[in-house]
């Protein structure tokens, strides 16, 4: 039998070999049509802090998302990669506030708040590779998101969840470990996908 991380890694490789099929033009149209679909989410348009993060490579661009959420006085943090792979966060101040960090990421420059920051976010924004119909995120597997999960699950704490993927990564299964938590809904450029069990 395949354990359920084995075929993780097997999705994950098939899920990043489409991503990296993807012309820079199929980034900038997906980002454009996600941005505009998460901004007419109920989940940020009620938010005033949303735990973002900065699309690297193939991603779903959040750019032009993060800078409207700031435009409309949303405080937004942005995840800070520490050395064990956990996640510190900090208030995002604009693009010209980003630095490059370890793995390519873009970080923000600002004072750190610690990795509990996040329990104050209405919304969390997730970074993902697929999500299935029941809500379950596939992510690249650093462990970084699981700890933030169980760390809003540990504080009782209950933000809406929300993957950014593109259309294509909505699957019929992802395969699931005990610590999996579902999202609420996903982004993609087709349109907004809503898993009610979730939320």
């Amino acid at each position: 039998m395949i354990s359920p991380e084995a075929s993780k890694e097997a999705l994950r490789k098939r899920l990043l070999s489409v991503r990296a099929g993807l012309t820079a033009d199929d980034v900038t149209a997906a980002e454009a049509a996600v941005t505009r679909h998460a901004l007419a989410l109920p989940e940020l348009a009620s938010a005033r802090t949303v735990a973002a993060y900065v699309s690297v490579g193939r991603e779903p661009g959040t750019r032009a998302l993060l800078e409207e959420l700031r435009a409309r006085g949303v405080r937004v943090l942005l995840p800070v990669l520490l050395p064990d792979n956990d996640l510190d966060w900090a208030v995002h101040r604009g693009p010209g506030t980003l630095a490059r960090a370890s793995r390519g990421l873009l970080e923000p420059t600002g004072e750190r708040l610690g990795p509990d920051a996040v329990l104050t976010a209405d919304t969390v924004l997730l970074p993902g590779l697929a999500v299935d119909r029941t809500g379950l995120r596939l992510g690249r597997g650093g462990g970084s998101y699981d700890r933030v999960l169980a760390r809003l699950d540990a504080a009782g704490a209950a933000p809406a969840l929300v993957v950014l993927l593109h259309d294509g990564e909505l699957l019929d299964r992802v395969p699931a470990e005990a610590h999996d938590r579902p999202v609420r809904a996903a982004v993609t450029p087709s349109g907004v996908h809503r898993f009610p069990a979730a939320g």
